[in-house]
């Protein structure tokens, strides 16, 4: 927070007839680098106005306002044009401060000697004023005041500016209201202008027209933004701006700002200001939330706060990462709080992160007794962490705070953090102590899924009404998986045309990328956007991958009329995936009444992600899907996803017969020339078998592997590359699997191995050992017998490939493992990164029953009468979106328990459920409590509690909930 100063403001009214004014006067100073205070109003009432600002008067203020530095490079000074009299003319301000060590005083002189009026000079009621002189004053040792008067060499200059202003070209486009301008440029800005008087209409802003008006100011360097808005007033108040231009008459540089926004309370967005950057502008726009200076601006202000007794380290370097919180009230009745919440954490050396407030959502006023709220906050990597304080600053009785648990995940590390808390935060109840310091020594520690963190730069096209204020939606796959469907926020100001908008994912390590699926809703009052192409750099490894586009994605614009597009990654040029056709025959069977006239999709799926759902229209038959017929429909210019592992098919249960009896699935990729077969023969029907209408077929070309007794394991070892980190002896190794232990695998020194820095390769054969958890690395001489000298092997990671399935693991060491004669000495290591082949994926999918209950909360109008979906997410993939019905039975009433048996693949290790509901019905809120999934073939349950609304009503609005197994 920046020091405040006081400053003796001397303001000289001129001696000429009707000077003096009655408007109330503001100020702003500014120093270098763009510092500057607030803005000040010098009188506080109209008495004072009425006193001050006459005619040759001279008016004192001592105001106290931030510190802008030894150097006040300019000033803004103004008035409201209100009162009887509210023309003035001002002489000159001259503004006295005190030297830093308080031993003389310096002033400084803005000569003005123009009128603030709007009925006289050029209209404008705000100036901005450089020096001219600087009077000092020092305090000598003797007792004598010596003044020195220096007159300013290196005074900003004074600059003209145009603005030009294209009221857009369509109905009802033009308005009536106020409009005011604010112009930023690296050297400051001109602060808001009113703009009065068009050069060239006497009515201004009228559709189709362009204004022009002339802004002096202080020279504001490069322009690169502008903020414009009404001020709604009058009956024609909406305005559509088109364009807005600004020429600087002394470097003769023009600035076009392309706007193609309504400024209204009843269009688009219902805003009536905007902020627009200059075309071609490629410097930071939408500050990133992991940035360290976002950081900075959001917490600076709790650093003072931060400060205890005992002087701590801020981490003030190093790269920003997010945590994710989970906090527990308590159950008791007063156990809720309305403070503000507050988390630290703290590294070795006690380096830690500023003070991340967890804020509730808005809609919500505190932290409820009985529930569960998540948080995710940026913050500094403070490397392990060692401890964890939790605290509030409430004082009131209203903050009392009863905290069951506090859990911290650091996806970016793979690992998650739970602290058992049990107690009272709160100044009147238990110890009096509003923050707790947790131990990570007290903690539960689990491994979770590793996530990178991923520089997206989404570029918008220079074309008429490229931007959008739709939903944009960003799946990624990549060689080890995919991502789910992800939301790209708007914030207001993204997606506009010839824009770069830079943001942060955090996503699993699924590198290397292969392709994105870009996807609009078209919703919004500009549906339409023409998307550039899309960035996306790999904050790790710095790896950056290039998808261009180039066109609409609209249903009514450009050529494809399409809301969905599919990119490849780019690799220094190089595509990392091919285009293909494929080809899907669809065999119907020969049972009665197999056939079907509802509509059918698919989504078929392979290593390299999924086709996204593909309706099945154009057939080769004119009536398709009939019984005992095949079906051919081709699908050009597709992203080929590799070998092929399953297909996921329904149909809409429309039509008088939808019912339908599938034989199989065929799907023929022809750049690989490949076919690969689905079978079904099972009825996809409400009245038939288990009366499903969605099923996932396995591919039937992936046969089992044949995991003999024997299997081989590449292991891969890597040195430390600091000083005295190699070895020349021999290393050792055993792996300890889920199913059983490996023998030692001795990994012979030969032709320099284990030198610093470099990674070495061994290969040995064993019984299949299942699973690996960990592994056991000892350090032996080669001859057996004792070593001369103490000496260490520093091993710095290990990945452990399955050569048969292609499954990896991979262990971070950073250990110095002794040496020895014998095989008794050994460090162990646990996996703490595991990547599953596609080909052990493959051997997974096997059709298997879940059992799901979902409890419905036992409070006031808990239940609801909409239709209610969900989707399950593995580590083998989704379930796609079910629908939960059963028929005659009335669901998800208040404290009801609601069991539902559904078929699919099976989807390995559950990650997270999605729960929604459609808004349909008389009541369409729902208090969801728990969901219970269980894998009928191995009786594994996972537990994924809510309580939470689903209802755009309330609290935040959310009609769907994303939910995380309770471990």
């Amino acid at each position: 927070m920046n020091t405040v100063v006081p400053y003796e403001i001397k303001i000289y009214t001129s001696d000429v007839f009707g000077a003096g004014t009655d408007a109330d006067v503001f100020i702003v100073l500014y120093g270098r680098e763009g510092v500057c205070t607030q803005q000040k109003h010098l009188c506080v009432n109209k008495r004072e106005r009425r006193l001050h600002f006459e005619r040759g008067a001279e008016d004192m203020f001592i105001v106290e306002l931030e510190d802008v530095g030894e150097d006040i490079e300019k000033i803004r000074i103004g008035h409201d044009n209100k009162g009887s009299n509210p023309g003035w003319h001002l002489d000159r301000v001259e503004i006295r401060r005190q030297l830093r060590k308080g031993k003389g005083s310096e002033t400084t002189i803005f000569p003005c000697e123009c009128w603030l009026a709007k009925s006289e000079d050029d209209g404008e009621t705000v100036r901005e004023l450089v020096p001219s002189d600087i009077i000092t004053e020092k305090l000598l040792r003797d007792g004598k005041l010596k003044t020195t008067e220096i007159e300013v060499e290196d005074a900003l200059e004074i600059h003209m500016y145009s603005v030009s202003v294209r009221t857009g070209d369509m109905y009802g486009a033009g308005t009536d209201a106020n409009v005011f301008l604010t112009i930023y440029g690296d050297l400051g800005d001109t602060g808001e202008r009113k703009l009065a008087k068009s050069e060239n209409n006497k009515n201004k802003f009228e559709r189709g027209e362009v204004d022009k008006f002339s802004i002096e100011a202080v020279d504001l360097g490069q322009v690169f933004k502008i903020r414009i808005r009404h001020d709604n007033s009058m009956v024609g108040a909406d305005w559509y701006l088109d364009q807005a231009e600004v020429l600087d008459f002394e470097t003769e540089e023009v600035y076009m700002f392309l706007c193609e926004r309504w400024l209204s309370k009843k269009k688009e967005d219902k805003r009536i200001e905007r902020t627009f950057f200059v075309k071609g502008y490629e410097g930071e726009r939408n500050i990133d939330p992991n940035s360290k200076k976002m950081l900075q601006a959001k917490l600076g202000l709790d650093r003072n706060a931060n400060k205890k007794k005992k002087k701590k380290k801020v981490a003030e370097e190093g790269p920003i990462i997010p945590y994710h919180f989970t906090l527990s009230t308590g159950m008791e009745r007063d156990a809720s709080s309305t403070a503000r919440v507050y988390v630290i954490i703290t590294g070795p050396n006690d380096v830690e992160t500023d003070r991340l407030w967890l804020d509730l959502p808005e809609g919500k006023k505190s932290f409820t007794a009985g529930t569960m709220e998540h948080f995710v906050c940026s913050g500094t990597d403070v490397g392990e962490i060692k401890r964890v304080e939790l605290g509030h600053n409430g004082v009131t009785p209203e903050s009392c705070w009863l905290v069951d648990e506090l859990s911290v995940a650091v996806p970016t590390k793979g690992i998650k953090y739970s602290f058992p808390c049990n107690c009272w935060l709160a100044k009147d109840r238990g110890d009096g102590l509003t923050a707790r310091l947790f131990n990570v020594l007290d903690a539960t520690t689990i491994n979770i899924n590793r996530k990178v963190i991923y520089s997206v730069t989404v570029v918008t096209g220079d074309t008429q009404f490229a931007g959008t204020d739709t939903n944009i939606f960003l799946t990624v796959f990549g060689a080890n998986g995919s991502t789910e469907e992800m939301l790209l926020v708007k914030n207001e100001d993204r997606f506009e045309r010839d824009q770069q908008d830079t943001f942060s994912l955090e996503i699993d390590d699924i590198a290397p990328l292969k392709k994105i699926r870009v996807q609009i809703d078209g919703s919004g009052s500009r549906p339409d956007w023409f998307l550039d192409r899309i960035m996306m750099r790999s904050l790790n490894t710095e790896e950056t991958y290039v998808f261009t586009y180039e066109d609409w994605l609209s249903k009514t614009k450009g050529p494809k009329r399409i809301k969905v597009c599919e990119l490849a990654a780019v690799v220094e040029e190089e595509e990392m995936v091919e285009r293909t056709t494929y080809i899907i025959n669809v065999q119907t069977t020969d049972a009665g009444g197999a056939g079907t006239d509802a509509n059918v999709c698919v989504v078929v799926f392979g290593e390299y992600g999924d086709t996204g759902t593909l309706p099945l229209k154009e057939s080769t038959n004119r009536n398709k899907f009939e019984r005992k017929t095949k079906d051919v429909f081709r699908f050009p210019e597709m992203l080929s996803l590799g070998e092929l592992s399953k297909v996921r098919v329904w149909h809409d249960n429309k039509g008088p017969a939808p019912g339908w009896h599938l034989e199989y699935i065929d799907v023929k990729d022809e750049a690989m020339d490949q076919t690969f077969r689905f079978p079904c023969d099972r009825w996809l029907a409400k009245n038939e078998d288990d009366t499903q209408i969605m099923r996932e077929l396995a591919c039937a070309n992936n046969t089992a592997i044949d995991l003999s007794d024997k299997t081989k394991y590449e292991i891969a070892t890597t040195t430390a590359s600091t000083d005295g980190a190699s070895t020349t002896e021999n290393a050792w190794i055993v792996l300890e699997g889920r199913k059983a232990r490996s023998k030692e695998f001795v990994l012979e020194n030969k032709k320099k191995k284990f030198l610093g820095g470099a990674t070495d390769t061994f290969e040995f054969s064993s019984k299949n050992v299942g699973d690996i958890a960990g592994i056991c690395i000892g350090h032996i001489t080669k001859d057996g017998k004792k070593a001369r000298k103490v000496a260490f092997w520093h091993v710095l990671d290990v990945v452990v490939t399955e050569r048969e399935l292609g499954n990896k693991y991979f262990f971070h060491c950073d250990a110095q493992i002794p040496l020895a004669a014998k095989k008794d000495k050994f460090q162990t290591f646990e996996c703490f990164k595991t990547i599953e082949s596609f080909a052990s994926k493959v051997r997974g999918l096997v059709p298997v029953k879940y059992e799901i209950i979902v409890i419905t909360g036992d409070v006031k109008g808990a239940g609801t009468d909409a239709n209610v979906s969900i989707s399950i997410f593995g580590a083998n993939g989704d379930s796609g979106k079910r629908h939960l019905r059963q028929k005659f039975r009335n669901l998800f009433e208040r404290g009801r328990t609601d069991r539902f048996v559904l078929e699919m693949l099976d989807l390995g290790e559950l990650l997270r459920v999605k729960v929604e509901h459609d808004g349909s019905g008389s009541n369409c809120g729902w208090y969801l409590a728990c969901v219970e999934v269980t894998n009928t073939a191995n009786s594994v349950t996972t537990i994924f509690q809510c309580g939470k609304w689903l209802d755009n009503r309330k609290a935040d609005g959310q009609s769907q909930r994303v939910l995380y197994p309770k471990y």
